[in-house]
């Protein structure tokens, strides 16, 4: 058990995904009270963050716009609060699906093809490609805007609902796999865990109602696909300078290759989200994972630029 310690956990916020944050940072700080730490949850927004005096390290359990992209990491810099996750720079690279993904080809990490579409660019783009194809918003978590595209006749519509949430949008190759995660916490890499939606796509809808998923953790590949599958994730963190822990969503083709989808610096912290649940399969309790993410962040010493993942 961790020193007893004055956390402030950040949930909810101003994005799309507040909801599924106000869950995360309940159950987040529901763990750490019951493993005696003090809590404050305070809800930010921009330029307006307050912690309470005292307050040791803030633990972020905020999602999406101003929690993922590193606005909220820039200002605890400046206030010299140690804060959990990735830090400012890894943070903008990872929330960012388009700078995210060059980093990605730019460092050999195996991941679907792409372009990236604005309203000034809506017909589809030409014979070299063919559907299926996903569109997601640049700048968007949780599924949100996401929008799968079977036949040509359907991109319009798609890509105007996903322009909705940005004004940026992925096309990206429709890999038809098996769906899994890996979770990554500090130097350890998680089981894998396999996504398997009873109908459909992972959109928001299966990804957040209850019982429409099925989850296996540890997935049934063999063991030196899952060696391909974890190393894909590991690279991939490492290449969007990564700190301390995420959440790498992989998708495995039919021939056992791992395509890395993005890196989720912030993942979901119910304790039925997916870290978690890998977390579990090796023995790490919910209580225990939080206080070693609460402990990561405060063993980052502080430069004379503020603190660094």
């Amino acid at each position: 058990m961790s020193i007893p310690r004055q956390v402030a956990v950040l949930l909810g916020g101003p994005s799309a995904e507040r909801e599924v944050s106000l869950r995360s940072g309940a159950a987040v700080a529901a763990a750490l009270r019951s493993a005696g730490h003090t809590v404050a949850e305070i809800d930010p927004r921009p330029g307006t963050l307050e912690l309470p005096p005292g307050t040791e390290v803030a633990f972020l359990a905020l999602h999406g716009t101003y929690g993922e992209d590193g606005q909220v990491q820039s200002e605890l810099e400046r206030l010299g609060v140690p804060y959990t996750g990735c830090g400012v720079e890894a943070s903008r690279l990872a929330f960012d699906k388009q700078l995210a993904k060059q980093r990605f080809v730019a460092t050999g990490v195996p991941t679907p093809r792409f372009l990236t579409l604005t309203s000034s660019n809506t017909t589809w783009p030409g014979a070299d490609w063919t559907p299926p194809v996903v569109l997601k918003p640049s700048r968007q978590g949780s599924s949100v805007g996401l929008q799968f595209v079977d036949r040509v006749e359907e991109f319009p519509a798609a890509l105007s609902e996903s322009l909705r949430h940005d004004h940026s949008v992925l096309l990206e190759e429709r890999i038809l796999g098996r769906e899994t995660t890996v979770g990554i916490l500090g130097d350890i890499l998680l089981p894998v865990v396999e996504v398997v939606p009873k109908q459909g796509a992972y959109d928001y809808q299966n990804k957040y109602t209850s019982g429409r998923t099925d989850y296996f953790c540890p997935a049934s590949f063999d063991p030196l696909v899952t060696r391909r599958i974890q190393q894909a994730a590991w690279a991939a963190f490492q290449a969007i300078g990564g700190g301390d822990y995420a959440r790498v969503d992989v998708m495995v083709r039919a021939d056992g290759q791992p395509s890395v989808l993005e890196v989720n610096t912030l993942p979901g912290m119910t304790e039925t989200s997916l870290l978690p649940k890998a977390a579990a399969a090796v023995g790490i309790s919910f209580v225990e994972l939080c206080e070693r993410m609460m402990d990561l962040a405060i063993r980052r010493k502080p430069t004379s630029g503020g603190l660094v993942c």
